[in-house]
């Protein structure tokens, strides 16, 4: 996985329309452009972190720097995308409870051994932890290119709660877990985690 900045790819766009194909052309990975599906990924991620609004469709489709109008409508866009991921993140732990992925899962969580529908579900978890830590990242984001007293205040408040309801998750990932799992567990994890002000694709 690759570490894109957030501040690097909003430089980008200068525009007042910012077209797919203009932002593949000057938005450079190591001085190379990206692959087109990577760059796709990225702006649509960004789009779901509320970074950036995209308009139009397909070949006519263009985006613009997004800005919140109010700081209630951003604490509650926040607030919608937090519950949205705890949601899902809970919802795979409880499909998981009583699997064998848990058990053995010192062997490898490629082994066949694991039913595809485990395997899935495990898939899952892992994409909305990487989710929720992505969203941890760009709050911090918006937190440091804000001078908003009140929007700081309120951000923090959001990164604490995304901080406990990690920590619980974590808690109850590792809770009687052989050194081995636990392991491999971090690994998984901790391998999904961008820097601040970063997106990991």
């Amino acid at each position: 996985m690759q570490m894109i900045s957030i501040d690097y790819i909003l430089e980008c766009m200068k525009n007042e329309k910012n077209y797919f194909g203009d932002l593949w052309e000057t938005c450079l990975n190591n001085k190379k452009r990206f692959n087109r599906s990577k760059l796709k990924e990225i702006l649509k991620k960004m789009e779901v972190l509320g970074h950036i609004k995209k308009h139009g469709y397909k070949n006519d489709a263009y985006y613009v720097r997004n800005y919140h109008h109010s700081l209630e409508e951003n604490i509650g866009f926040i607030n919608n995308i937090m519950f949205s991921y705890e949601s899902k993140i809970k919802t795979s732990l409880k499909k998981l409870e009583n699997k064998k992925i848990f058990l053995d899962i010192s062997k490898d969580l490629n082994s066949f051994k694991f039913s595809k529908y485990t395997k899935t579900e495990y898939a899952i978890l892992l994409e909305n932890m990487a989710s929720m830590f992505e969203l941890a990242s760009s709050i911090l984001w918006s937190k440091e290119n804000t001078d908003d007293l009140e929007l700081k205040k309120e951000l923090k408040n959001c990164f604490k709660e995304i901080n406990e309801f990690m920590d619980e998750t974590n808690q109850k990932l590792l809770e009687g877990r052989k050194t081995q799992e636990r392991i491999l567990l971090q690994r998984d994890f901790s391998n999904r985690i961008p820097k601040s002000g970063h997106l990991k694709i």
